[in-house]
């Protein structure tokens, strides 16, 4: 198992946890952070038995409260120019695992947009989603200003960005930051649910799914019909497309085998 220092790494069966563990800072993402981030996920993507991926923040008090500043002070110009937490993020989304945030807690800044990063987002009573970085002089540069336009639509996320305003986990399900709400005491039964019904799914069309919307969100709808044309003929000839009929038929569960 990868040894990381700000990051806990732990695999239950088909499911790899990657805790980001700076409690004392309320798991703020340092540079050192980020790579390790960039380690656990490269390291869970590579492990065939893993189909699922939780991120969530240690101690319950914070997802990841932002980037941290004093790092941020240090920036110069050309540091924008570098893919750094960016291209991290953008390897999370495309992973072909499902990956899944868990915001019991601070998801601010960085933190927010791992968060947006994720397939699924569970959020409960004690989450607060926000984007304060132009208090800061600076913007969401790390997907925020793409992917949360693309998840709640232009106008809810410039009001966000623009003025800078914290929304709960009540609200933040609502408007669709969330994609579930709940109770804090519920939180595990809810995890429960959501991964034991992904379980059940052949891999590979999971991956394929993942892909196609990803990619054919934003083309025309003719090329994205397309794009879903192609992965319709390559999962026709799968062995997982085999058994999941079958298994229809045969009114038994299916044994996917990701082939």
């Amino acid at each position: 198992m990868l040894t990381l220092d700000y990051i806990h790494l732990s695999i239950v069966q088909q499911i790899g946890y990657i805790t980001l563990n700076r409690p004392e800072v309320l798991n703020a993402l340092d540079e050192k952070m980020v790579k390790e981030l960039q380690e656990a996920f490269t390291y869970l993507e590579k492990e065939s038995a893993i189909h699922i991926i939780i991120v969530q923040g240690a101690e319950g008090k914070a997802f990841a409260a932002g980037a941290d500043i004093k790092s941020l002070e240090k920036r110069t110009s050309l540091d924008g120019l570098v893919l750094g937490m960016q291209g991290v993020y953008n390897q999370i989304e495309q992973s072909t695992k499902v990956t899944i945030a868990v915001i019991n807690g601070f998801a601010l800044g960085g933190g927010c947009e791992l968060a947006l990063a994720c397939d699924i987002r569970i959020a409960t009573e004690k989450a607060k989603f926000g984007l304060p970085e132009l208090s800061l002089g600076i913007l969401p540069g790390a997907g925020g200003t793409q992917r949360l336009a693309r998840i709640i639509g232009k106008g809810r996320a410039l009001d966000l960005i623009l003025t800078g305003r914290m929304v709960s986990g009540e609200e933040a399900q609502q408007i669709g930051i969330a994609t579930y709400y709940c109770q804090e005491a519920q939180l595990e039964q809810q995890i429960q649910e959501i991964t034991e019904a992904i379980l059940k799914k052949s891999p590979i069309a999971i991956h394929l799914a993942k892909q196609t919307v990803h990619h054919g969100f934003d083309v025309d709808m003719q090329t994205a019909q397309w794009m879903e044309k192609l992965a319709i003929s390559l999962l026709f000839g799968t062995e997982d497309k085999a058994e999941g009929t079958r298994a229809f038929i045969e009114k038994r569960p299916a044994n996917f085998t990701n082939k």
